[in-house]
């Protein structure tokens, strides 16, 4: 790849990218994913001299090959596709080529896996251990709140630690979440996620005062932290939830925030709940999505029968 081709191919990434972010609305974390996959593409296209003004469907299989080669798994592959199928079909509707070379590419497909959940028993553990994990009494509050929260909302952690404050004032029954795509959704509160609010906005409201008559700004959001963003980072909630965790008495290696939104998925479908009001609070674009849980409660039912059945015991 030239350097006048290598530029042309940054420059398509990049007009894709803001592109993208303005009629799709996507998320940060979407463009950043966008963003990670087209620049690894890239890099491989110019070690093999390749361009994307003239790269052919067979050149981006063998990209995929090499992907398959490296051992990335199977989600990974299928999500790098999707960037390139991206790329290559606003590339021919902007008229930078006038075919799409990407268009007919079969992908490795969605894994079948099974997604890791908890018992109910596991849940109640790592709740009664969040007010206990903490080096003040500040963060044990805020730890109490975040798990209470997260578990009774089934929220997505970049969710969760990016509510603003002014969504959780008023003692709500509900509040609304700017999920993906900036797409907004009610979800209900529990009483112990409102009560752990509740102790939480206290806290948050004399920290504030503080901060106040000192002449600083008060924080925005519900999860304030110093960094770059304003609130606690995503990583920096996957950390207190391991410490979390190690204060349960569980493997740690086994909870993050997206466990325990599966837990709050199968805990409701296994009570009784509609399988379209649990994609609603989940905030699933498509119902086939939130419909992996299902196998997951059969899977769940089809151990019972297999351990206590008297027959199966023979």
């Amino acid at each position: 790849m030239t350097g006048t081709a290598a530029q042309d191919s940054l420059r398509w990434v990049s007009t894709f990218l803001d592109a993208h972010a303005a009629e799709q609305g996507s998320a940060r974390n979407t463009q950043l994913a966008y963003a990670r996959d087209l620049r690894d593409f890239g890099e491989w296209c110019a070690g093999q001299a390749l361009d994307f003004a003239q790269i052919t469907r067979t050149e981006i299989e063998r990209y995929l090959i090499h992907c398959d080669a490296q051992g990335l798994a199977q989600a990974t592959r299928a999500r790098r596709l999707a960037s390139i199928r991206q790329l290559f079909r606003f590339a021919y509707a902007e008229g930078w080529r006038s075919d799409d070379p990407a268009s007919r590419i079969s992908g490795p497909g969605k894994s079948k896996k099974l997604p890791i959940t908890l018992s109910t028993e596991d849940v109640s553990a790592l709740l009664r251990a969040a007010p206990q994990t903490g080096r003040s009494a500040r963060d044990r509050l805020r730890n109490a709140c975040l798990l209470e929260l997260l578990y009774a909302t089934g929220l997505r952690v970049t969710e969760l630690v990016s509510l603003p404050v002014a969504s959780a004032r008023g003692d709500p029954r509900m509040i609304l979440v700017r999920g993906k795509g900036g797409k907004e959704r009610m979800v209900p509160l529990s009483d112990p996620a409102r009560a752990a609010l509740s102790a939480w906005l206290q806290d948050w409201d004399d920290h504030a005062t503080d901060l106040r008559a000192k002449r600083l700004p008060e924080p925005r959001f519900l999860f304030p932290s110093n960094g770059r963003d304003g609130h606690l980072s995503r990583v920096g909630f996957y950390l207190i939830l391991k410490e979390i965790a190690l204060k349960a008495g569980l493997d740690p290696s086994r909870i993050s925030p997206h466990v325990l939104r599966h837990a709050f998925a199968t805990h409701l479908l296994a009570g009784g709940a509609d399988l379209r009001a649990i994609q609603t609070l989940l905030g699933h674009a498509d119902v086939s999505t939130t419909e992996i849980y299902t196998h997951v409660l059969e899977e769940r039912l089809r151990s019972l029968v297999l351990e206590f059945h008297p027959l199966a015991q023979t």
